[in-house]
């Protein structure tokens, strides 16, 4: 017995895409991702907001560049090398992924104010400064893999699911329907269930590329050479790409001419992601050196405000022995739709030891639960937002780090940074640790900087509830960078 139920375009969108691929999951990972700056400040765990007269304070702490007493211009190009190991049903799995970019490129103009004749250089507004950069805040490249023997479950019963609960005329549920991989059961109260007999063996790969960036517009006025303030402001770039295959094969029971048959299977359920977005933010900074020794610092980056175009895709494909190969897709969902970051809160202390070096740290408060999708007439994001609240949080970023200085050349660096995990569940805080050397040779200078970079996260290849069959993916990326800058 067949039954079937007629479903609008705007349903079957919400079959597919809304009820797995949630756009929250999406406005919190474009939430992530540490401000731009160059291998100085990342060598220190970019614990960068007090420090100042460094080029990373034109995409961070704008008062910075209250500090500059000449014009300079760098620039930051970056090695990033991802390992992601994977453990499902018992299984491990390692893959890996390189890509090299440029992480931050900029420039400030040095602006010493005239004073009337007479009056004392030191006080009062003494310059103000201006900068532009460009800054690289997010790498999404990655490659994850893993697959195991599942005897618990299947992929089949996630469709069945769909099936239940919005019907098979189209969309995912149908095809599956359509495919042999679920049917109608039962009499008196049919429902769809999975024609999987036993146990499966499922694979899934995924790999994504992509960024996010900022072109960032600042200015920084030193006032007696004991108060800095500075504003910016950031034009966002986002793009992202990903694309996953889940492969399961298995043993289904088929209804055929002469009753039901168990014949082996394979299918592959693939989905591809494509979204692009532009942006807006700004900052305000402060600096301020109680003595010379001490510098305390605070920033505040207002919530970045984004328009995204996202194009989804999915796909069914199945092969049954002696039965037939089946196909469909893939079938596009494209939606236009603005949402709101969350609003940044940071403060930083350095204390400097004469020409020695220093130490700084600071800390960040970002309240991911305060994001916030915007509906329009393509679009309700009630339930999206309802997600935001309800399985994320509010976090408290740290970074600390220290800058020696061996000889009039010879610097050298080391940091540490936590940035906190935005989920309730399911994920780690992802700790940073770093280390660098920097060389002056008059005007011009170098400096290198490797980070190691640590997380976790449990992900679902598909949703049927608390059985859902998860795998943990250690996180590790060991990234280069070097700077290469003049002061004029």
């Amino acid at each position: 017995m067949k039954i079937k139920y007629i479903l609008t375009v705007i349903a079957i969108v919400a079959v597919t895409k809304n009820s797995f691929a949630q756009y929250s999951q999406d406005v919190i990972r474009f939430s992530g991702g540490q401000t731009g700056s160059t291998a100085r400040i990342k060598a220190i765990g970019n614990a960068g907001t007090a420090v100042g007269g460094d080029l990373s304070s034109v995409s961070g702490n704008p008062a910075g560049l209250g500090f500059f007493t000449k014009s300079e211009l760098s620039l930051t190009p970056e090695f990033n090398g991802s390992k992601v190991k994977a453990t499902y049903q018992g299984q491990t799995i390692t893959d890996t992924k390189n890509s090299g970019n440029v992480n931050h490129a900029a420039f400030v103009i040095y602006n010493q104010l005239v004073k009337p004749r007479g009056a004392d250089k030191d006080k009062g507004w003494l310059s103000v400064n201006y900068g532009a950069a460009y800054n690289r805040t997010n790498d999404f490249a990655e490659n994850i893999h893993y697959g195991g023997a599942n005897t618990n479950n299947n992929i089949n019963n996630y469709y069945a699911n769909q099936a239940n609960s919005f019907g098979v005329s189209n969309g995912l549920a149908g095809w599956a329907y359509g495919q042999n991989l679920i049917d109608l059961y039962g009499v008196a109260n049919p429902t769809y269930q999975s024609n999987t007999v036993g146990g499966v063996n499922q694979e899934s790969f995924t790999s994504r590329t992509g960024g996010q960036s900022a072109v960032d517009f600042s200015m920084g006025a030193n006032y007696s050479n004991k108060f800095y303030i500075g504003l910016g402001v950031s034009f966002t770039n986002l793009r992202y790409n990903s694309s996953s295959t889940f492969y399961e094969d298995g043993t289904a029971s088929i209804l055929e001419t002469a009753g039901a048959v168990n014949r082996p299977y394979s299918s592959a359920y693939s989905q591809d992601q494509i979204t692009r977005g532009t942006g807006f933010a700004a900052r305000l900074g402060l600096i301020y050196k109680p003595v010379e020794a001490v510098r305390l610092g605070a920033t505040i980056t207002s919530p970045t405000f984004y328009n995204v175009d996202d194009t989804y895709s999915e796909g069914l494909a199945t092969n049954i022995t002696n039965n037939g190969s089946y196909s469909d897709g893939p079938q596009n969902y494209t939606l236009n739709y603005n949402f709101r970051t969350p609003l940044k809160v940071a403060g930083g202390a350095a204390i400097f030891i004469k020409q020695f070096g220093f130490i700084s740290g600071d800390v960040e408060y970002v309240d991911y639960s305060s994001a916030h999708i915007s509906s329009n007439s393509d679009f309700n994001a009630n339930g999206d937002n309802a997600d935001i609240k309800n399985l994320y949080r509010s976090t408290v970023n740290a970074h600390i780090g220290a800058e020696a200085r061996l000889t009039s050349v010879f610097l050298l660096r080391g940091g540490y940074g936590i940035q906190g995990d935005a989920r309730k569940n399911n994920g780690s805080d992802i700790k940073t640790a770093s280390g660098g050397i920097g060389l002056r040779l008059g005007a011009y200078y170098v400096d290198a900087t490797y980070t190691h970079v640590t997380g976790n996260q449990t992900v679902f290849p598909y949703d049927i509830g608390a059985t859902s069959p998860g795998a943990f993916l250690n996180r590790a990326t060991n990234n280069g960078y070097l700077t290469f800058g003049y002061r004029f």
